[in-house]
């Protein structure tokens, strides 16, 4: 797949005294983009919990932290499929600040595919299929 591109804008609720954005708040501008992904994929998590049978939820992460965001920035984060497994997938994320002209921060992470009780599944065939359509 092509990367996928989505725009924030950061706001107060986002940011820590310092006027920057809390660490942890890059974690949901990346799951965000990950559902955004979903969605233009054409599909949506209730749907994959409910047709599917199907969740997804991240296994591993690693984080790098390059420079701040800023209250009221205009950011873009990114979503790369690195590699599809049976149960899994890796990507890589990123998020830009158009105006500052570049990087502040990218995950490495593996999310899972697993049913209501928390066991593996496959990745459905209708997303995989999908991937491979939108190379």
């Amino acid at each position: 797949m092509t990367q996928f591109s989505w725009p924030i804008r950061v706001y107060y609720e986002d940011t820590d005294a310092g006027g920057v954005v809390y660490h942890a708040n890059y974690l949901k501008f990346f799951e965000r983009a990950r559902t955004e992904w979903l969605r233009a994929l054409g599909f949506e998590q209730d749907q994959l919990k409910s047709e599917h049978g199907v969740l997804f939820v991240v296994h591993d992460l690693t984080l790098r932290f390059h420079a701040p965001a800023r209250f009221n920035d205009q950011l873009t984060v990114t979503c790369d499929v690195l590699r599809a497994r049976g149960a899994s997938m890796d990507f890589r994320q990123q998020v830009h600040a158009p105006e500052h002209a570049g990087l502040l921060c990218e995950a490495k992470l593996t999310v899972a595919c697993i049913d209501e009780q928390f066991k593996p599944r496959p990745v459905p065939r209708a997303i995989r299929a999908e991937m491979q359509h939108a190379r």
